[in-house]
Order: C-alpha cells, then structure tokens, then sequence
C-alpha cells in the first residue's frame, strides 16, 4: 500500500488518499472502511444518452464518483473488494443520492474520509503502508566481499542494505591484510543488521553464503555482541539460521527459499506471535483461571484495574457496525497500550483469529488474578454479535 496523502486535523477528522498495490492490500482496506465513511474513486459507470433525434443509446464511462459507504463486500478468496453507497458529490454523469458499486482496483488510487480516525485505524494504515511490519523473515546472502541485506514480506523481497569491501588475497607469509578487510566487511554487515532489522517484527533470520563464509561472520558477530554487550543480539540469537546459498548475490535468496529446512522453519514465522499468545491463554485458563479472561465487559473491568498484561483482539470487531461499540474496543485498545501492556490484534482469516472470535473475539491473559472477575457477567459478550 502507497499513502499518497495525508490531512487528519487535531479533531481526528479528515482523509487520506491511499493506492493498494497488492492483493494484501485489499485485506488491509476492508479492515479501514467503515459505514458512513466517505470514499472516493474512479469507477465505470453506464450511462444513457439520448441524440437529437431521439433515439436512446447507452455506453460505459470511467468516472471519479464520491459516495457514503453503505455496504462493504470483501471477497478474501480473489481479494476482492465492493464497497455501495449514496453519490454525495453530482457530476456530469452521476445525480446526487444515486446509488452506485464501487469496486476498487489495484494500482488505482482512492481517498477515504472519516470523522474520526481512531487509533487501531491509524495503526492498521501504518501497518499497511510499511512494508517493514509486515516482514517477518530477513536474510543476508553473502560472500567474501560482498552481503546483500533483504527482508522477505509476503508478498516481495526488499533490499535494505548492500556492502561490498575489496578483500585482498592471502599472501604466503603473511595474512594480515585478508584479515583486517575481512573484519572491516564484517563489521560493516553487522551494523547494517542493527540499523534494518526489526527485532520485534522479524522471526527469522537467515545467512546464507558458499562455503564457511556464514560460519566465520556468526562467529564474528556473536564474538563482537558478548565484547560490545550487545543485548539485542544476543537474546535474539536462536532467530540466526545458517544456510548454503550459490553465491552472495540477491539471486540466491530463491534457492534459499526452497531449502525444505529452511520451509520447515518458516511455516511457523506467519502469525506464530498470535498462535503462541493465544496457546499461551488457554494453558492460563487451564492452570490459572483468575489470570485469563474473555469477553468485553471482564476486559473493562480488568483493564479499569490496569491488570492486563496481554490483550488479544479479533480485528473483526473494529468491523462492528454500531459506532458506540467499536469505540468501546478501540478504548480499550488504548487503554491497555497507555498502561504498558501488550496488544495482538488478530486477522479473522486466519486460523487462530478463528478460534479467538469463539471466545467472544476478545480476550486477556492478566498480570495478576483477580477473582471477582469469575462472577458471571450478563453483558460479557452480548455485544460482540
């Protein structure tokens, strides 16, 4: 996803203008419509015209129509979006209050306004619009000389970084001058490491050369973290995957790719922060119930308490269509972030988004129990239908 333009006011009011890219993109624009939003298209339009002879004659013409979103059909199998509404803005073609589909299309720019831009909305814009966030395998494919820094996303692999150091060769006798460059390239891959890897995004990271290249710069790198007390390093360790590659240029990151150890390990770099947190509340509400909640109404309770550690959250109900609702978990999104807890919001196409929308679509793991919260709640998840 492009953002193209951008004027929120202080209000939270305003628009921006937005181009999908992707297919993904789709998915991230379905989760920003809202009923009662603004948006603006380009569409095909039919229409009729009449000579001045009379006859009557109908064609098809490409439009920018503005409508007030009344109906968001998403199909997650094309990634296809439709989105029907009122015209709030006449043209030569289109009268006020017409009723038209828009159906939004790759590569075609559109601008979305809402009274109020909320914070999971902001947050999933963000998310869309940098493709760091969504990267959840990095790899550096090299060679004597020569790293290339890339971060797989789904959809694309981007260059972040690429360094080329002139290595001398062994002389008999002497080593010294092979070392040195050696430790310049090292070290100038490893601070490239520190400035375009997210640690927090980035499940795996893979390294890749011919021969003992690999070896010898993991050897230096973890050397380097423990001398410079590096944290970030060394407790991100077990991410580090050696693996052969052909050569240390970009091209090599397909054979990589299909390495079935390396397919092995990247299964489980999709959404494996969400399937972990939500394995992690069924064993709390196993062996701990006081501890692990679900439902709105115990979520305010808790979070009133400032007793939620983690909250996990079905992006479904940010689609909920009554507005005094969806502001009751956007509120509470916030609320746990302010008072330092962690937030997972979870895709309903996904498997284990699947299973947090039986449990009411949202739930907690607490930092501490609290036992009264057991009680029975009429309301705990009357409004998530």
């Amino acid at each position: 996803m492009k953002l193209l333009h951008k004027d929120i006011e202080k209000d939270n009011a305003g628009q921006v203008t937005l181009m999908p890219e992707e297919a993904e993109d789709m998915w991230h624009t379905y989760n920003l419509l809202q009923i009662g939003d603004s948006l603006m298209a380009s569409t095909i339009r039919k229409v009729q015209t009449e000579s001045s002879t009379g006859s009557v004659g109908s064609s098809r013409v490409r439009t920018t129509l503005c409508v007030c979103v009344d109906t968001i059909d998403f199909d997650s199998q094309a990634c296809q979006l439709r989105v029907k509404g009122t015209n709030i803005q006449e043209n030569q073609y289109v009268k006020m209050g017409a009723y038209h589909t828009i159906e939004l299309e790759l590569n075609r720019k559109f601008t979305l306004a809402k009274k109020i831009w909320d914070s999971v909305v902001l947050d999933r814009i963000e998310q869309a619009c940098d493709p760091t966030q969504k990267a959840d395998v990095a790899a550096v494919v090299m060679q004597e000389g020569l790293a290339n820094l890339v971060l797989v996303t789904p959809a694309m692999t981007l260059l972040r970084a690429k360094v080329e150091v002139t290595i001398p060769r062994k002389r008999r006798g002497s080593c010294t001058q092979h070392e040195k460059a050696l430790d310049r390239f090292y070290e100038a891959v490893m601070q490239g490491i520190l400035r375009h890897i997210n640690f927090d995004v980035v499940k795996c990271i893979l390294v890749a050369s011919p021969g003992f290249v690999k070896d010898q710069f993991m050897a230096y790198l973890f050397r380097e973290a423990v001398r410079q007390d590096s944290k970030i390093l060394l407790e991100n360790r077990p991410k580090f995957m050696l693996v052969h590659s052909s050569s240390g240029h970009k091209y090599s990151l397909k054979e990589i790719l299909c390495d079935p150890a390396v397919t092995a390990r990247l299964s489980d770099t999709k959404a494996a922060g969400e399937v972990k947190a939500l394995e992690d509340f069924y064993k709390m509400l196993q062996h701990e119930p006081d501890r692990a909640f679900y439902g709105l109404a115990h979520m305010e309770k808790a979070s009133e308490a400032l007793a939620i550690d983690i909250l996990l959250i079905s992006d479904k109900l940010f689609r909920h269509q009554d507005v005094t609702t969806r502001s009751r978990y956007v509120r509470l999104v916030d609320s746990v972030r302010d008072n330092g807890g962690t937030v997972r919001i979870f895709s309903s196409l996904h498997v284990s988004g699947e299973q947090l929308t039986q449990l009411s679509g949202v739930a907690a793991i607490l930092r501490f129990p609290i036992a009264d919260l057991s009680e029975p709640e009429d309301d705990s998840s009357s409004d998530e239908e």
